[in-house]
């Protein structure tokens, strides 16, 4: 008997054995056009080779400007650094603040970096905020050295548990005797310090950095040196970098839409038994992550934003036009009944629309209707189908799958 995985694996590929180079986590041994951010930053750490504190720094920049990317390799280079020049210890902590976002798991991820023992470690729930405070900063100076501390995506730790914890972090160095801390905080909202408390701002904001978007040719420099690491020499031509290039510049300059443009365009070609990936690879492969970052954004809406947006499936389904709040809501209100969910107001709902607009899932538009006077217009801007289909996985949602919606608008159960 055959194994099932048999028909899948094939001889030739259009990859190399280093087709990691092609995955967001991956640090190359060069950044293009990131040189002058990389320099500034080793400009502001270097100090701490002298063992002293360097300036706290946030980093500012849209998604994919090689933030994270850039800190991770002066880290690096910081590392090698420090067996050569150093006249200090110094550890470098990196903190992805999307997954670490509360004040009691930062203190626990530092903490333990300190703490050698099994026994002895901060466990993952259970202490008081203040014993965790005071046995990472009792371990921390018993180490005695310079601690270099990043926090990734610091406005999501922010904007969920407050400022508190920078202040407690930023404060540390008032009581610290034998060990110093400096803070790195990166960010995609330039407007993220509007959010701290005066104290918190002026402490951390001691140097800032502004990554701009990498425009066409420098992405297409960054996919060159990629696709040389990870894709076989004939299997990608120039008019695909460029193309991957392009679509990428287009969006804001990510880097890392680019890179993952191109793997997966590299997947789809593979997956054809196709000997080269063609523009024609590009294109679907960008319908595809179209399409996934759309499933992620609806799959992850609160319950209520899900039950307007099925509500705006079926009024599409049905050939619907011109739908307005009102006719939406009374919809929603028929399917929030039938699952036995308490509906919210329209003026809430009218909320909720607004943020699935700017979510790109739906269009709001004011429109005139003449003597009817104006009034706001929903349109769905995803496929219906798919984004039913992406729905109707909620295990709250379930029961509605046989609903429809006839031209007279009431529901059919």
């Amino acid at each position: 008997m055959s194994n099932i995985f048999e028909k899948h694996i094939k001889k030739a590929t259009l990859f190399t054995e280093h087709r990691d180079a092609l995955y967001p986590g991956y640090l190359p041994d060069e950044l293009p056009h990131r040189e002058k951010e990389i320099d500034r930053l080793a400009e502001i750490l270097v100090t701490a080779l002298e063992g002293e504190k360097p300036s706290n720094v946030l980093i500012f920049g849209k998604t994919g400007t090689g933030k994270t990317a850039v800190v991770q390799f002066v880290g690096r280079e910081l590392d090698g650094a420090v067996k050569v020049y150093g006249k200090s210890k110094i550890k470098y902590i990196y903190i992805n603040c999307e997954t670490v976002d509360t004040p009691y798991s930062v203190l626990q991820n530092i903490g333990n970096n300190f703490i050698e023992k099994w026994e002895e470690k901060i466990p993952f729930t259970g202490w008081p905020i203040d014993k965790i405070f005071t046995t990472t900063k009792e371990y921390i100076d018993r180490w005695g050295g310079v601690v270099i501390i990043v926090l990734d995506e610091i406005d999501k730790l922010v904007s969920k548990s407050g400022d508190d914890i920078l202040y407690k972090l930023a404060h540390l160095n008032d009581i610290l005797t034998n060990s110093k801390i400096s803070i790195v905080g990166i960010s995609n909202e330039l407007r993220f310090t509007d959010l701290l408390d005066a104290r918190v701002k002026s402490r951390l904001s001691e140097e800032k950095m502004i990554f701009a978007p990498y425009n066409a040719m420098q992405l297409e420099d960054i996919l060159l040196e990629r696709a040389k690491l990870a894709i076989r020499e004939d299997a990608v031509g120039d008019d695909v970098i460029r193309l991957c290039a392009a679509v990428a510049a287009q969006e804001h300059g990510d880097a890392r839409r680019a890179i993952d443009l191109l793997r997966i365009s590299v997947e789809i070609a593979e997956r054809e038994g196709a000997e080269k990936v063609t523009e024609n690879h590009v294109y679907l492969a960008k319908n595809k992550i179209e399409l996934d970052c759309v499933a992620e954004a609806i799959r992850t809406l609160p319950l209520h934003s899900k039950i307007i947006l099925l509500a705006l499936v079926l009024e599409d389904e049905s050939g619907m036009e011109n739908v307005t709040t009102g006719e939406l809501y009374n919809i929603y209100k028929l399917l929030a009944k039938k699952i036995d969910v308490s509906p919210l107001t329209q003026r809430r709902i009218s909320d909720l629309i607004t943020e699935m607009d700017t979510l790109g899932l739906v269009n709001a538009n004011v429109r005139s209707f003449g003597r009817y006077g104006r009034t706001k217009v929903i349109e769905l801007s995803v496929p219906w189908v798919e984004a039913k289909k992406i729905l109707l996985e909620d295990e709250y949602l379930v029961d509605l799958n046989n609903v429809k919606l006839p031209n007279q608008k009431k529901l059919i159960f």
